[in-house]
This record gives structure tokens, C-alpha cells and sequence, in this order.
């Protein structure tokens, strides 16, 4: 059965496209988690991979290769990426994992973010994905490319990041 998303861009989710992942596409994400499925380390890596999938499908069908990061006032520009979108999407593909059956040490969790102006950092988002443990993992695509590998890392170390624009 198609597995389609509606992947968010233009900053904010201003743009939706329906993005259909094909039987290969679905193939390969399964064959890429059934390799972590001997730990949770594991299991993250192969979160990492598969979330690359993922976008580059997305790139794909919107025809438009995401920059990293983002441009201050290039909003509305199609297939351009905020953190808000890429949150977004990864967190609709980490709940497409779960429900495949595909994670086995983690589950979703709610998107988190960081930053308040105040702290002298821009407001900035994740998805997240909890262990068995209950600690928390922030799985941040922002930084890279449309098909750039995310940042997999405690949302504790994330949280203590991101002073001025930095990983």
C-alpha cells in the first residue's frame, strides 16, 4: 500500500505537497531500520538513514533542492525549508516508522524546540524520539541539504546548543 505525506516548505508550512513514497522507497527504509535492529544505537543510526530517504524523496517530487539552515527573508520560496517544516516532516516520518512496525527501541514523542530571543538564541525545532530508557533523542535535519544525513543527539546535549546559528 503508497504511503503518502503532506511534506511542508515555504517557512511555517506556508506550502504542502503530497509526496508518495513508491514500493522501492518503502523497500529501502525497511531494509536501512531492519539493519538497527540489534540496539538502540543502532536503531538511530539507521533513524538517520532512513530520514535521509526520506527527504530526498521529498526533494524529489517538489523538484526544488532544500539549502541548509535557512535564508532570513527567503520565506515563501518553494521547497525551502525552516525548521519548522523540517520538524514537521521528520515528525510525520518518525510516526509513518512506528506504525510500519519499523522502531523497536524508540518511540514519538512530542516535537520539542530551543531558543527564546532572551537566551540570544533564535527559536528553534525538533523531532523527538524516547528510548526505553525515557531519554529523549532530537532528530534535527535542519542543518543539512534536502538529503542531508540529520543530527541524532539527546535533546538534553541539542537543547545546550545553537548560540549564534551553530550546530
Amino acid at each position: 500500500m503508497a504511503q503518502t505525506f503532506s511534506v511542508c516548505h515555504g517557512y511555517g508550512c506556508y506550502f504542502k505537497t503530497n509526496v508518495t513514497l513508491t514500493g522501492t522507497d518503502r523497500s529501502r527504509i525497511a531494509s536501512i531500520m531492519a539493519s538497527g535492529r540489534k540496539s538502540p544505537e543502532g536503531e538511530r543510526a539507521a533513524v538517520r538513514r532512513a530520514v535521509q530517504v526520506f527527504e530526498q524523496r521529498n526533494t524529489q517530487v517538489i523538484g526544488v533542492v532544500d539549502r541548509p539552515k535557512m535564508d532570513f527573508g527567503k520565506g515563501r520560496e518553494r521547497g525551502q525549508m525552516d525548521c519548522v517544516d523540517e520538524s514537521t516532516n521528520t515528525d510525520h516520518f518518525l510516526h509513518y516508522l512506528q506504525g510500519a512496525g519499523l522502531l523497536q527501541f524508540h518511540t514519538v514523542a512530542r516535537r520539542d524546540s530551543r531558543g527564546s530571543f532572551f537566551d540570544g538564541r533564535y527559536p528553534h525545532f525538533t523531532a523527538v524520539l524516547k528510548d526505553r530508557s525515557g531519554t529523549l533523542w532530537a532528530v534535527d535535519s535542519w542543518y543539512e541539504p534536502g538529503g542531508g544525513a540529520p543530527d541524532v543527539m539527546t535533546l538534553a546535549e541539542w537543547k545546550s546548543r545553537g548560540y549564534g546559528g551553530v550546530r
